[in-house]
């Protein structure tokens, strides 16, 4: 087997636990549903710095000062991390309450919302294929909407918040693990006050409910960060076609996850809806293999 295809070979690979980790996650914010979301979210934060901290100090290769001399970099991150941080929250709140299979909508729909960001902001060309994608998109999102009664907002939170988040590291040129490092570098203040009131008012998690919740909350950086260490190892082997088929395996994932372990309901309207996503996302990805292929 020659170099280039074991680069390929093991780019799929880390590309495709990436992704399997992100579609498992409604397990590990469940096992934590005695905690406030807004406190995991705290924890998440506190940890993923520490973590990234170290990683990047064991490399000896940070590139943070350099990014954090720069006006327009600061304006970037600051940006980026507030919408990370939004997402996280949205997600966990969604988990620990019974919303993961919206959740998952939202993940559907994201890379369709990336191709529209990607026309509107970046003027990039969007071929018929891709047109017709989005609607039918649009048309999930809209036929839900009006059986329910009211929006999914959970699920149009979480696309536009990465869609918004993948838009702007797009136009930067900032390693993934430098930028989550100085991301959660600007939210670990209220990050950290959130964890200081919590324990000040006695209602605090850590330390006072069971080793296995400050197991799960410790590593909370853990689960962010290897994820996207392997993503970041992967992606970059093999073509944007392969990554583009990849990534449904989360959202494919998290709707299992939430149908059958969590016995979340899936009617007929999310059926049609779903399946409106399904079909826009099949010409999504047959439009990326075409392309590709030329």
């Amino acid at each position: 087997m020659s170099q280039i295809d074991r680069g390929k070979r093991q780019g799929i690979v880390y590309t495709a636990v990436a992704f399997f980790a992100w579609g498992l996650l409604p397990i590990y914010w469940k096992a934590l549903d005695a905690v406030p979301a807004l406190e995991i979210l705290a924890h998440r934060i506190i940890w993923s710095f520490v973590l990234t901290v170290c990683v990047l100090l064991v490399q000896g290769k940070s590139d943070a000062l350099r990014l954090l001399s720069k006006k327009d970099n600061r304006r970037s991150l600051l940006l980026t991390s507030g919408l990370i941080g939004t997402n996280w929250f949205i997600y966990i709140y969604a988990v620990n309450s019974d919303r993961i299979v919206e959740a998952s909508l939202g993940y559907y729909s994201n890379p369709l919302l990336s191709v529209m960001l990607g026309i509107l902001v970046l003027k990039e060309r969007l071929n018929l294929m891709q047109v017709i994608a989005f609607l039918l998109a649009c048309s999930g999102v809209i036929y839900l909407t009006v059986d329910y009664g009211r929006f999914p907002w959970i699920a149009v939170v979480l696309a536009c918040a990465f869609a918004l988040y993948g838009l702007l590291k797009k136009t930067t040129d900032i390693e993934p693990m430098d930028g989550l490092m100085v991301e959660t570098m600007f939210l670990a203040p209220a990050a950290l006050a959130v964890i200081l009131y919590q324990a000040a008012t006695q209602r605090g998690a850590l330390l006072t409910l069971s080793p296995q919740v400050d197991l799960l909350l410790i590593f909370a950086g853990a689960v962010t960060t290897l994820p996207l260490y392997w993503f970041t190892r992967g992606a970059r082997r093999i073509r944007l076609s392969s990554v583009g088929f990849l990534q449904y395996i989360a959202p494919t994932l998290m709707l299992f996850i939430g149908i059958f372990l969590y016995r979340e309901s899936f009617t007929a309207a999310h059926f049609v809806s779903f399946g409106l996503v399904w079909a826009g996302l099949f010409l999504y990805t047959l439009s990326l293999m075409r392309g590709a292929k030329a």
